[in-house]
């Protein structure tokens, strides 16, 4: 493969990482080449970025590679996260929401395994939108962190406390929580889209 063809790889898993990120050790291993040229490749993305007209660059946290976005146009993401249109939460976002609410102080291991699913990226957009935040630590191995609601929550859903969430169903079969869990996500989005437009 040709350094062209794998600098748009290595952009590509950078990009698919998302959040989490990549090392350089994980680009070796996926692009089956040497250290040496997954920084060669790396530079090169680098320079691409800082001297194009380009709205993302390459931030090394540790050993992990992430994209972002260039703080030099946060303005502009300031002005996208507060338009209405970005008020609407993903599938995703609200069944984590809802899983905290009702269960906070909560881990995201304990999340996820409610929801069956990995969920930082659900857990990282909640906390970018001050809809939960970090309560504490948990006792234990690793004292893992716990999660909860905000105040800005609790606004946003015009509740006085948590005390004031609607009950969850208690008797319905196994086979329904599935739908049941739909509708009551479907209706906690048209709370935050109701929310939005007032």
């Amino acid at each position: 493969m040709q350094i062209k063809e794998l600098k748009a790889v290595a952009e590509g898993l950078l990009f698919a990482s998302g959040d989490e990120g990549i090392t350089k050790k994980q680009l070796e291993r996926l692009l089956e080449v040497d250290l040496k040229t997954v920084e060669h490749i790396i530079n090169e993305l680098k320079y691409d970025y800082d001297h194009a007209e380009r709205g993302i660059t390459i931030m090394q946290s540790n050993d992990t590679l992430h994209l972002t976005t260039k703080p030099e146009h946060t303005s502009y993401y300031q002005k996208l996260m507060e338009s209405p249109q970005s008020s609407r939460l993903s599938q995703a976002a609200l069944e984590t929401l809802a899983i905290i609410a009702y269960q906070q102080p909560i881990t995201r291991a304990e999340i996820e395994d409610i929801r069956g699913v990995k969920s930082d990226r659900p857990v990282q957009t909640l906390l970018n939108r001050l809809l939960i935040e970090e309560v504490g630590r948990k006792e234990g191995i690793g004292r893992p962190i716990l999660f909860g609601t905000t105040k800005d929550f609790l606004t946003y859903f015009g509740l006085k406390s948590i005390e004031e969430l609607p009950p969850l169903p208690t008797d319905i079969e196994e086979a329904d929580v599935e739908q049941e869990a739909d509708l009551f996500f479907e209706r906690f989005q048209e709370q935050i889209d109701k929310n939005s437009d007032s």
